[in-house]
This record gives C-alpha cells, structure tokens and sequence, in this order.
C-alpha cells in the first residue's frame, strides 16, 4: 500500500475497450536524441520520478525523458482517458497492481519481460507485474510496512522500547503502558483498512484475500476495537471525522508508535528538516508478528511501484525505453533513491549505507535489522477481482472500525458479497 485503492476498474475497463492510435513522432530528434515522456503522479507527492530523471539524463546522452504530472487523486481515470485517445506519455507509472491488471488486460502495456530477464537478484517487487508467465512493468521501489516508534516517549515512559520480536499482544500491552504513562497515544492505527488487514492477509496461516473466507480477520479487529476503547489509540471515529494525518500523528508526537509504509521515513526526514515536524528521536522496528515463529524473518507487506511502456509508443523509441526500465531497476537508480529515505526495489550493502547515511536517518541497529531482513509480501494478488474483493473489505473495514456493525456480522455479509458480486465462495 503505498497509498490505498482506488475505485477505478469499472471507468479502467470502460476507457480501455477503445483501440489508442500510435504516436508519430519521429524516434530521434535532430540532434539524434530520442525524446520520451514519463507520465507520473504529481512531483509534490512523488519526488522519486524526478530523481530518477535526472540521474538517467545525466548519464545518458542519447535519450531525455521528460516529465508528464497527471493529478494524484485522478491519476488512473486522467491516464486512462490519455491512453484511449492515444495521448499517454511513451512511459507511466503503475500506481496500483488492480489498475495495472486492467492496462495489461486490455493491452496498454508492452511485455518487458526481456528487461526484467536482464535484471539480477537484487531487484524485488517483479512478481507484482507478471501475467501467464510475462513482465508487463519493472519495479524502481518497493515499499514495507515497518513499526516507526518515538524513542523519547518511550524512554520518558519507562516503556521497554520495541526489540524485533513483538506479537501483536505485545504491541496492544505497549501501546496501553504509554498511552497511561504520558500525554500522548500508544498508538496510531490509520483508517486505510490496510492498516489493519494488510497484516491480516499475509501474516495469518493459510489467509487467502480471494478464498471468500475472511474469518482470519476477526482477531486483528477485535484487537483493533479494544485498544480504541481502552484509549490506547485514536478511534476511528474521530480519525476520519478530524481528517487526521498519520505524518501529523507521529510527526507531532501524539502518538508514539505507529505501523506505516516505508514511505514515511522519506517524508518524516523532510518534515523534521523544514521544521513541519517535531524534533525527536525515532526509529523504526519490525512489524509486529501474529505469533513468534516468524520474528526471525518478519512477515510484512507492501507492492511495489513500477514503470510500464505504453503499447502504443513509437516502435523506434522503444529500445529507449526500455534502456530507462533497466536503470530505474538497477543499483546507480537504487542508491540515489535510498540517499533520500526511499525504499528502492533494488536491495545491496551500497544501498543499505545510502539510506542510513540520510541526514536524519536512525543510527540504531534495530532500524537496520529492520530495513535489511524481513519478507515482504504483496498486498494485492494480480488478479481481475482484485478491485471487486478490495471494495468489498473496504466496506466491512469502515463498518467494523466505526462500529457500526458488528465484527462477525461484517465479516458474514463480506463473505456473501464476495460470492454474488466476485463470485468467490469459501
């Protein structure tokens, strides 16, 4: 999760039944350049497209990509009316695995297997981009959700700081002893249903999202529930209501741990620069585990962000662009990004020093460990009903956390859905 799903198959499936015209452009300019666009989401939320864009220019002299920012909330419907006019960039972004499974079905994308052939080890995320055995797009990130904990809280509390072998008994016990020891919440859970079944769908034996049975959620929400009642954590209810922010949460210090995406410890390196967050010490510390076979190896989740080549670029560009593929999936790309606190697809020891060598950045070998030794799983199958199941959990999700309907009620009336909507059964 990078971010949360968004609605758009139903208006993907629609726009993508059109036929987009291929471009006319010449392959190379002038100057024998060949010119590419990269359509991404807007640069204030995602400065990565840039950085990336600079490094690869400034290493490349027969190829300049430039930049097409598509609005953040409307990414997939402005890039899918541009793809059904036969207006898209040479190159864009894929956003969410349910909007890719839609572009891949309805052959918008170019099969880049031979990119992702050439890559090494090091690069992580591709499974999240292959249908019937092909790569549709390569991966430059690849986000995890970690436990970002406030050491000042913790020590003034007296609380014994998180070590990289919690279960999630373990987290609900601490987040209780802060919450009564200082003025802040334990814990801040934020309201994107990830934030809870995320955990649910890929640490729990034998869960399965597109099973129809969704039993396995149960013990994460009524977890979820007590610590909204004991006040170890913010309701939902008054989350949603206030617009909370999870960077303002953390970042202000109201909260003194919080499970979010690796995404945020770029943001809160730059929050605690411009002043915009609080000056503390932080680190960030394994998620917690459903039971403790597993803290050797923490089982986490995130899907990655990738790039994809439009099907209808120029054929005399494409080399090109896929010579873009691979550097934005290589070690150079990956370097550059984690200097900044991104989390990039490609994982090394240069890698790793880039990250912590951030200004800001934890120093603690729990942050490292962390960083370094966890296994990540997607937190979307690719699969057409991916979007269908995901709605539909969403609804249980805001039902249960708001407590509108009961924990086992919701779950009942998801599995139902499941079945006449997805035509999933358990």
């Amino acid at each position: 999760m990078k971010r949360p799903l968004t609605a758009t198959a139903g208006i993907l499936a629609v726009a993508l039944t059109l036929t987009a015209c291929g471009g006319s452009d010449s392959a190379a300019d002038a100057d024998g350049v060949v010119d590419l666009t990269l359509g991404t989401w807007a640069l204030s939320n995602a400065p990565e497209f840039q950085l990336l864009v600079d490094e690869f220019n400034a290493s490349h002299d027969d190829v300049e990509v430039s930049i097409r920012e598509y609005d953040t909330d409307n990414y997939e419907t402005q890039m899918t009316a541009d793809l059904a006019a036969g207006a898209a960039p040479d190159l864009y972004a894929q956003k969410t695995v349910s909007a890719f499974v839609t572009y891949q079905a309805g052959g918008q994308l170019v099969d880049v297997s031979d990119v992702a052939d050439g890559l090494d080890e090091h690069t992580t995320g591709l499974g999240s981009w292959q249908v019937d055995g092909s790569t549709w797009a390569v991966p430059f990130r690849q986000d995890s959700w970690f436990l970002f904990y406030n050491k000042d809280l913790f020590e003034k509390a007296g609380v014994d700081a998180p070590d990289g072998t919690w279960t999630w008994d373990d987290y609900a016990d601490a987040a209780q002893e802060l919450s009564d020891a200082t003025d802040a919440d334990g814990a801040y859970q934020h309201v994107w249903q990830a934030a809870v079944q995320g955990f649910a769908n890929n640490q729990t034996p034998g869960a399965d999202l597109l099973s129809g049975d969704y039993g396995y959620l149960k013990p994460y929400y009524e977890r979820a529930l007590a610590m909204q009642d004991s006040g170890a954590q913010t309701d939902y209810g008054t989350a949603t209501t206030n617009s909370l922010t999870y960077q303002a949460q953390f970042g202000k210090q109201k909260a003194a741990m919080m499970p979010m995406g690796s995404w945020y410890v770029a943001m809160l390196l730059s929050q605690q620069a411009d002043g915009d967050a609080d000056d503390f010490a932080w680190g960030i510390a394994p998620v917690p585990q459903y039971d403790e076979s597993t803290t050797d190896e923490p089982v986490t989740f995130g899907d990655p962000t990738s790039v994809g080549v439009n099907a209808a670029i120029d054929d005399g560009k494409l080399d090109a662009a896929k010579e873009f593929l691979a550097f934005i999936a290589g070690e150079d790309a990956a370097v550059a990004l984690a200097s900044t606190g991104i989390t990039p697809a490609y994982q090394s020891d240069a890698v790793t020093e880039a990250y912590f060598s951030a200004k800001g950045a934890p120093e603690d070998d729990l942050s490292r460990q962390a960083f370094q030794v966890h296994d990540t799983r997607p937190e979307n199958p690719v699969d057409p009903k991916i979007a269908a199941v995901q709605t539909i959990l969403g609804d249980l999700h805001s039902a249960v956390m708001s407590g509108s309907t009961p924990v086992d009620d919701a779950i009942a009336e998801a599995e139902q859905r499941a079945a006449n909507e997805a035509g999933i059964t358990g």
